[in-house]
């Protein structure tokens, strides 16, 4: 079983950055590819960065340059650093995990927090 735990989210101007934070539970974390996705009102889930298990990285398109997902296999916690927010990036930010153990699959989903960019 796999927890996961986002925080960091909140209410910034435009400009701003934030970082969120995804924290894992269980045992599986450094076998996972994680990620993150958003969804905004009256819009469908988007990919906004991903993260492999051997640290290789990649972007929604709005997002390259601005954000940049890391992680801490000790610590169990997946990072997103926004900077230059906008209010286009208003959403609820989920975090991912998927992965394949001894022929079981795992594909987690957690709460999501709120990030809102406002002037």
């Amino acid at each position: 079983q796999v927890q996961l735990v986002e925080s960091g989210g909140g209410l910034v101007q435009p400009g701003m950055s934030l970082r969120l934070s995804c924290a894992a539970s269980g045992s599986i974390f450094p076998f996972a590819n994680m990620a993150w996705y958003r969804q905004a009102p009256g819009k469908e889930r988007e990919m906004v960065a991903t993260i492999s298990n051997v640290g290789s990285t990649q972007y929604g398109d709005s997002m390259r340059g601005r954000f940049t997902i890391s992680r801490d296999n000790a610590r169990k916690t997946v990072y997103l650093q926004m900077n230059n927010l906008k209010p286009e990036d208003t959403a609820v930010y989920y975090c991912n995990a998927v992965t394949t153990l001894f022929s079981r699959d795992y594909d987690a989903w957690g709460q999501g927090t709120q990030v809102t960019v406002s002037s």
